[in-house]
């Protein structure tokens, strides 16, 4: 019986160790998501985002709202670059709801791409046809 007990807490105290470490290595994983968008490179893109994915169970939506690149979002990142592959690929892949839904600055996607003259880039009639 005390071996029962002594194996059970030393299983436990390992998981414990090794399950701590995986929620700050997304920050790791999404290191580079920024420069990936910038530069247009959808395979890399869909790559970053099935590793996620199948290493720490998170789609789009769960990690979009935390990820900033110089304070806009990735969708806006997209527009601002011309990075138009990775811009539909991430409109996409987001719910509809949340493209609707207020970024951190308070400002809807559409309230920003209004504001910025941005009616005639092609992620603008993506994110149209999805809304």
């Amino acid at each position: 019986m005390l071996k029962i007990v002594k194996t059970s807490i030393a299983i436990a105290a390992t998981s414990l160790l090794l399950a701590g470490p995986a929620h700050a290595d997304i920050n790791s994983a999404l290191q580079n998501i920024c420069t990936i968008v910038k530069t247009d490179d959808k395979g890399e893109l869909r790559k970053k985002m099935k590793k996620v994915q199948s290493d720490f169970r998170l789609k789009l939506k769960d990690y979009y709202s935390g990820v900033t690149c110089g304070g806009n979002s990735l969708i806006r990142t997209a527009m601002l670059n011309n990075a138009v592959e990775t811009g539909t690929l991430l409109v996409k892949k987001m719910p509809k709801g949340d493209l609707k839904s207020p970024e951190q600055d308070g400002k809807t996607l559409q309230a920003w791409i209004a504001e910025n003259g941005l009616d005639s880039n092609p992620i603008t009639a993506v994110i149209n046809d999805r809304i």
